[in-house]
């Protein structure tokens, strides 16, 4: 009987790492210098679609903000009760902002129901030289992190935002076109409308894949009954039990099982095809693998506080 584990690789360190401080640091300086022009401009000309967009933005902010916070922490190598390191900060960072655009949304359907019903004037001039200079500034911010490292689910969703900010400020600017060339005011919450939507979209795919690892769900794309039926019929295996299959942090996903081999067969040598076969063909680094022969007396506990 053999109780083997696998090296410990850390692989949440090497996600981080991966990632560059400088590329987010310039990123979060082009979008909160944007950000403040667009609040005062917003303001002086009564735009609630240029206020969405800049709340838009101040998510985005809080977003590189913290996945700065959240590599530098990442980075850390593992000691003491933190035996993984502090990988999940990453998707910790990635969950306050879902939950932070949930919010910003609701808020901004709100005030463009009530724009809606007393419909404020807007100056359209200043509203389309903003949201045009937006585009182009969302632009150079998606370059920037596109060059990043976006396996950081963190750094992937401030990408996201960011490219759902272009949409935004297209609205934008149809929507000031539209109150230029017809007066049609009521466009201006319209449009702040379409950025709660596009901001309701993010938060939910943001939510969604931060709180599958934090209910240690298989990764997207690794089925743990296709990987229970690979490991079960490999020559010597005769039965998989236990398997469990999570994901530490972004691009860090782990396996453990308990191995029954028929007789004769070499637990330590078996250890080690499966966890060759759970590199090459699932890409699982990471994997604790307890191989015992089958019908060998194993430890078992008793409970006997009934007693």
């Amino acid at each position: 009987m053999s109780n083997a584990v696998a090296p410990h690789h850390d692989h949440a360190h090497e996600t981080s790492a991966a990632a560059d401080p400088g590329k987010l640091a310039l990123a979060l300086g082009l979008i909160a210098t944007f950000m403040v022009a667009e609040v005062v401009v917003g303001i002086l000309s009564s735009s609630l679609a240029l206020l969405s967009d800049a709340a838009h933005m101040l998510t985005d902010a809080a977003a590189i903000a913290l996945s700065l916070v959240a590599v530098r922490l990442a980075a850390r190598p593992a000691k003491g009760v933190m035996t993984y390191g502090l990988g999940r900060a990453e998707i910790l960072s990635a969950q306050v902002n879902g939950i932070t655009l949930l919010v910003l949304g609701l808020l901004i359907v709100y005030e463009a129901i009530r724009r809606l019903v007393n419909v404020p004037e807007v100056d359209g001039g200043p509203m389309l030289a903003t949201a045009l200079a937006g585009v182009a500034v969302n632009l150079a911010v998606a370059a920037v992190l596109a060059r990043a490292n976006r396996r950081s689910l963190s750094v992937e969703g401030s990408y996201q935002h960011i490219v759902t900010d272009l949409y935004a400020f297209a609205a934008t600017a149809v929507a000031a076109v539209v109150i230029l060339a017809t007066g049609f005011d009521r466009a201006d919450p319209i449009a702040s409308i379409l950025v709660a939507v596009l901001m309701f979209r993010a938060a939910y795919a943001l939510l969604k894949a931060s709180g599958r690892v934090f209910l240690e769900a298989a990764p997207p794309g690794i089925d743990p009954e296709e990987i229970g039926m690979a490991l079960a019929s490999h020559p010597g295996v005769a039965e998989v039990h236990d398997l469990h299959v999570w994901e530490v942090t972004s691009g860090f996903p782990a396996l453990s099982a308990h191995v029954l081999v028929s007789g004769g067969t070499d637990c330590h040598a078996k250890r080690r095809e499966l966890s060759s076969l759970l590199h090459e063909r699932f890409h699982i680094d990471h994997s604790t693998l307890q191989v015992d022969h089958e019908g060998a007396d194993l430890l078992t506990i008793e409970d006997r506080r009934s007693g």
